[in-house]
């Protein structure tokens, strides 16, 4: 079998007295490095494209395009054409400039506060996982060595380079790449995704910190203690002597937004500072550049310097280095052999070590095994050090063909099994079903309430402060939101998701903090002439999304201008028709009722006649029309029995809280109402949506609603056409199913008028 060699490039010296003395760089050189940049940033986007819907990492893209120029057996001549012998030199040079500042972004990702003051069982987690590798390591080594001494391949002699190598590659982990895939799997604000990241951010960087102690060991022979303690000296005083200086800088300049892009790029070159400082004290240039990444501050600045190079590095340089990795990797020397099996046992059982160390880790700290299983699976996720340590190992002759393709094939393998695995085993919307209490009605009196409140912008924060005060939270009831109440405590998350998922996101963090009500604002804010004006059409779309399929009960709320909460003088009126949405309206209204600067009027309305009408449309294809009326037969006496105990623990005993019926005969009834009831005046209108309320009145008004997700009642009350000034919360309750978006409802575009596309969540 053909084995590809090492080799060395002769560079002849045409021209002495010129410059470039290899010849014309613009028709020899640039060609080719021109050439092999498009076909490598083209192959990798492809492929990012397509596997896309399968979650996979960018990393694996940027592979591809390598791999697939080395594959012979289907194009022979590709390889040779795109990277020949002159040509490999000077797109080594850009693509080592693509790593280092790869790294540098890997180290502005992280937090520093948040390593040095991480949790036990995040810290726990990430020891276990790094020393179980680092011991089991030289032992699959020479398991490795053991299957193919048989082979007719060369393969190096075993050296403790070589093993430092292979141990090194297994034990290391990619925060970044992990930070992507949480992402893509919407799990990355959920309580498994927070533990992931915690301990892939503690195992990175002592991953890092291995790397620059082990990296010298296998480059400078008798001096390597000289490089290693020099440089731990420059990542000492990088850390704590110039991060003070060079943060109370930047923060100061991003605070008085005074950065210009020759100041960005003054500060952005102290990457090729850093390198090139650890390059020359011996260890790699990565390492200088991972580590002020590490030291500049995180939040704006970090965004601004992200979001300026983030395109550039991510889709031009960085696919140039990895893209080595997979020319290199001979899946020949793996699979075309009499003991390949073998061989694929070894690969799999690579995975193995991080795996079971991090499942009894997981185990002492109390969470459940498949949360353990799911850890160790992300934690084997691989990344740039991994890569580093094969191509340094490649280039040094310390691998021979046959290691490095096996290792390398297992790092591709234990990065690309996780996504789709993750999603088999871990489905954090199943554990939705398995509490069936998360609405306000069933809720005790003296148990603690959690809400999520969802902003868009600081004036949904202040209203949203404002209706939450109106809940009434107690020592003996207490409240989960904000943090500027005595009896209210405070979790504070942004999270930052694309448009089209953002409800995703929502669902998980309800579901994980165990949330009741989930508060969004209206899709339309307050002008100065007092009309409610749409804010973006994008907002609708998410409120629709997430009413569909919310793990609790949601609430929507148009401010008009409800201001600051009044101790003494502030009327509510819940509108009661029936149904589950207006049950739950009712439970939101009575807590809100308890409070002593509120007074509440219940105004139900008894419907009769042709307002009375069963809407049977809907089941008669389903469970039939019987099945409608005795539904709705059902549905009043919860109705019922849900007035009764609120008029008998409620208005009975409480001068502030008052009760009164009126009649609907026809559709026409339903404004007349409203507006017989508004001329009392109110601060705020309770509402429910009307979801399985099955009222043939409602079902035909509802055709002619310009906010579906509001409901009949509650679009009437937010029409400008409405003469109100008071806002409108509009509720639906958990466990019937969500809101159902009827197909005539246009597809709404998911591009703000601002160009952004993320949406801020403030959750318990």
């Amino acid at each position: 079998m053909e084995v590809v060699a090492p080799q060395c490039y002769f560079m002849p010296v045409l021209n002495h007295s010129s410059f470039w003395q290899t010849g014309n760089v613009l028709k020899t050189d640039l060609p080719t490095l021109a050439l092999q940049m498009a076909f490598t940033t083209s192959m990798s986007s492809f492929f990012f494209w397509v596997s896309t819907p399968l979650s996979q990492p960018r990393l694996i893209s940027y592979i591809f395009p390598g791999f697939f120029a080395t594959t012979t057996a289907y194009l022979p001549n590709i390889a040779y054409l795109l990277y020949p012998e002159n040509g490999i030199l000077n797109v080594q040079v850009i693509d080592n400039i693509g790593l280092i500042y790869y790294a540098f972004l890997s180290g502005l990702e992280m937090n520093i506060d948040k390593i040095l003051h991480t949790k036990k069982k995040s810290a726990t987690i990430a020891v276990a996982g790094i020393i179980f590798p680092f011991v089991t390591g030289p032992i699959f080594y020479q398991l490795h060595r053991n299957i193919y001494e048989s082979f007719p391949l060369p393969i190096e002699k075993s050296s403790m380079t070589a093993i430092i190598h292979w141990t090194g590659v297994l034990t290391v982990t990619g925060f970044p790449v992990i930070a992507h895939t949480l992402s893509e799997l919407k799990l990355l604000y959920t309580g498994l995704g927070k533990t992931a990241l915690s301990a892939a951010m503690i195992s990175d960087t002592y991953c890092w910190i291995l790397f620059t102690i082990l990296y010298p060991f296998t480059m400078n022979g008798n001096n390597v203690l000289y490089s290693v303690l020099s440089t731990v000296v420059f990542i000492v005083v990088c850390v704590f002597s110039v991060r003070p200086i060079i943060c109370d800088y930047i923060e100061h300049k991003t605070d008085q937004d005074e950065w210009d892009d020759h100041q960005i790029v003054s500060v952005v070159m102290g990457v090729f500072v850093c390198s090139f400082i650890t390059d020359f004290l011996g260890c790699h240039a990565i390492v200088g550049a991972f580590v002020y990444g590490l030291i500049l501050p995180h939040g704006k600045f970090a965004d601004l310097v992200t979001s300026v190079s983030d395109d550039f590095v991510n889709g031009f340089l960085t696919p140039l280095y990895f893209s080595s990795c997979g020319m290199r990797i001979s899946f020949r020397s793996i699979f075309m052999m009499g003991n390949w099996p073998l061989v694929l046992l070894l690969v799999v059982s690579l995975i193995l070590p991080k795996i079971l160390s991090t499942v009894l880790a997981t185990f002492f700290s109390g969470l459940h095994i498949q949360d353990g299983l799911a850890l160790g699976l992300l934690l084997n996720t691989k990344g740039v050090i991994a890569l580093v340590l094969l191509n340094s190992a490649w280039d040094k002759g310390v691998f021979s063909v046959p290691t490095y393709s096996v290792l390398t094939f297992g790092v591709l393998l234990m990065t690309v099994i996780v996504p789709p695995i993750i999603n088999l085993i871990y489905k954090p919307r199943q554990r939705f079903e398995q509490n069936k209490l998360k609405t306000i009605q069933k809720l005790r009196e003296d148990a603690e309430l959690r809400i999520l409140a969802c902003c868009h912008n600081t004036k949904n924060a202040t209203s949203m402060i404002s209706i939450i005060d109106t809940f009434n939270p107690t020592r003996l009831s207490p409240m989960h939101v904000f943090d500027a109440y005595d009896a209210v405590r405070v979790e504070t998350l942004s999270v930052v998701s694309s448009y089209a998922t953002i409800h995703e996101d929502i669902y998980n963090t309800a579901s994980e903090k165990h949330t009741s009500l989930i508060l969004l604002p209206f899709h339309k804010k307050l002008t100065s002439d007092g009309v409610l004006q749409t804010t973006s059409v994008v907002y609708k779309e998410i409120n629709q999304n997430i009413m569909q399929g919310a793990p609790c009960s949601v609430g929507i709320f148009v401010d008009r201008d409800l201001g600051s909460f009044s101790k003494m003088n502030f009327r509510i009126v819940m509108i009661f028709v029936g149904g589950p949405d207006d049950r739950e309206a009712l439970a939101v209204a009575g807590r809100m009722a308890c409070h002593p600067g509120v007074r509440l009027e219940v105004v139900r309305m008894l419907l009769f006649d042709e307002a009375a009408e069963a809407d049977t449309s809907s089941h008669a294809e389903a469970q039939g029309i019987l099945y409608a009326v005795i539904d709705n037969e059902k549905q009043k006496e919860l109705d019922e029995e849900c007035v009764s105990s609120f008029r008998l623990t409620q208005v009975n005993n409480d001068d502030s809280t008052s009760y009164s019926e009126v009649d609907v005969h026809t559709a026409e009834d339903i404004p007349a109402v409203l507006n017989e009831v508004e001329k009392n005046g109110c601060d705020l209108y309770i509402v429910g949506q009307g979801n399985c309320r099955n009222i043939m009145v409602f079902t035909n008004l509802l055709e002619w609603c310009d906010c579906l997700e509001l409901g009949v009642i509650g679009d009437i009350l937010a029409s400008n056409n409405f003469a109100s000034s008071a806002s409108v919360l509009v509720v639906q309750q958990y466990g019937y199913g969500g809101m159902v978006i009827e197909k005539h409802v246009k597809h709404i575009n998911t591009t703000s008028n601002d160009g952004f596309e993320s949406l801020v969540v403030k959750s318990e």
